[in-house]
């Protein structure tokens, strides 16, 4: 292992990547920490921790690395690019003319450049809907934002409008000069902010011996099953025949079709966690203080049995919903069947495709429970350690794919180059 991370900084296109990589990850997090104008921090930290924290924006606030509840020029972080590129996603499921696009290279640039304008429409649509709902906000009479006209006001519309597509810029630089893809980064990055204020909080609980051996004990397992989980798929094998083409000889070989358990990815539990983060907003602003609030804000918070049940359930129809969106058999057996591949014992075409759905849908299962136990553990931790340790979710889920592709990426670097990788037993034997 040290010797792998010794051998990135031989390679010098490797050592400039790792290193543009990390001075973008510092300009980022210095945004997280500069407030917007208009903004008023040490007001809207504390008008978040009580008002806002059950809610969708609390939800929000994760992925961002705690900068929308310091009002920071980055508080919207890069989220409105991934809501854009969902969006398309979704789009191209039920508009065929978006789906032949993302079908070639040319459509796909054009659906990026789609992407990037609806990013810029949301971000001024997320901070001009912000500054509205906070320009009467108060806490101990002081007013989240600060006094001004309205050409304050437009000032930190641009401000947190300007944040965000300077951060898609960012995270475009890094997919193209550094490691890694790098909007995800971003969103890993953001994700590390949690865990130093969690491990700190937890560690000043006053518990017995046995709880931190358990809590520990607990970590382990769940991070193993997590990158288990990330990297599991579900071989199914394809063989190709031989074809002749002029004097050489084409295919006659076995592979396989590589299918995950959890095609998915973190996108069940981010839709499931916001719909149920929608009945406590509403509560929140619609009918403060009232009966009718105060029961939606317990019966459906995090921890009741009612949103735990609800949640599990959200998630594995996401799981299903998701994976039929940007998965799709029936293309994949018309691809093998013009390539001539078939699966042995079945037939190519529709009867390929119906097969590949099958085995798609039982594995789909374990991975979409696997995501349900993974968002729920927090709450049954707190509940039966007595323990603030917010472990499980989508961050940590988001952490682990994260640093998992980054390291394959650095991995296949080193072994271009016969260098030995980071993880052992990957040497690539070649030219010095």
């Amino acid at each position: 292992m040290m010797q792998g991370v010794g051998n990135i900084f031989k390679i010098p296109d490797l050592r400039k990547k790792i290193l543009f990589t990390l001075l973008m990850v510092v300009i980022y997090r210095l945004g997280t920490h500069i407030p917007a104008p208009g903004i008023n921090p040490a007001v809207m930290a504390q008008f978040f921790s009580t008002q806002l924290k059950g809610t969708v924006f609390g939800l929000y606030d994760l992925f961002v690395g705690g900068a929308f509840s310091r009002g920071a020029i980055f508080g919207f972080g890069i989220m409105p690019y991934i809501m854009a590129s969902i969006f398309f996603q979704l789009l191209g499921s039920v508009f065929p003319q978006i789906q032949k696009l993302q079908q070639d290279e040319e459509g796909r640039r054009k659906v990026t450049q789609y992407t990037r304008y609806l990013t810029v429409a949301l971000a001024i649509g997320y901070s001009t809907f912000l500054t509205v709902s906070l320009s009467k906000q108060q806490m101990g009479g002081y007013p989240v934002l600060v006094e001004g006209g309205i050409m304050l006001r437009l000032l930190t519309i641009l401000t947190l409008t300007t944040g965000t597509i300077f951060l898609m810029w960012i995270g475009e630089l890094i997919t193209e000069k550094g490691v890694g893809n790098g909007i995800s980064f971003l969103i890993f990055i953001g994700c590390l902010d949690s865990i130093p204020k969690n491990i700190i909080d937890t560690a000043r609980l006053e518990k017995p011996w046995y709880v931190w051996v358990i809590l520990i004990g607990i970590i382990v397992f769940t991070f193993a099953a997590m990158v288990l989980m990330t990297q599991a798929t579900r071989k199914i094998p394809v063989q190709y025949p031989k074809r002749v083409i002029g004097r050489r000889i084409y295919g006659g070989q076995s592979t396989f079709i590589p299918l995950r358990l959890n095609t998915a990815g973190v996108i069940p539990i981010i839709f499931g966690q916001t719909l149920m983060s929608v009945p406590a907003t509403i509560a929140r602003f619609a009918f403060p203080e009232t009966k009718f609030g105060e029961w939606i804000t317990v019966w459906l918070g995090f921890g009741h049995p009612l949103y735990q049940v609800l949640l599990g359930l959200l998630i594995i129809f996401f799981a299903y919903f998701y994976t039929s969106i940007v998965f799709n058999p029936q293309d994949l057996a018309n691809n093998m069947k013009r390539m001539g591949g078939f699966i042995p014992g079945i037939r190519p075409g529709a009867k390929t495709a119906e097969y590949i759905n099958t085995i798609l849908a039982r594995i789909t299962l374990p991975g979409a429970i696997f995501l349900g136990i993974v968002a729920l553990m927090p709450s049954w931790i707190m509940g039966s350690l007595g323990v603030q340790f917010y472990l499980g979710g989508t961050t940590y889920l988001i952490i682990v794919g994260v640093a998992l592709d980054t390291i394959q990426q650095i991995e296949s670097h080193l072994l271009m180059r016969s260098y030995e990788g980071l993880l052992k037993g990957t040497k690539l034997r070649g030219r010095r």
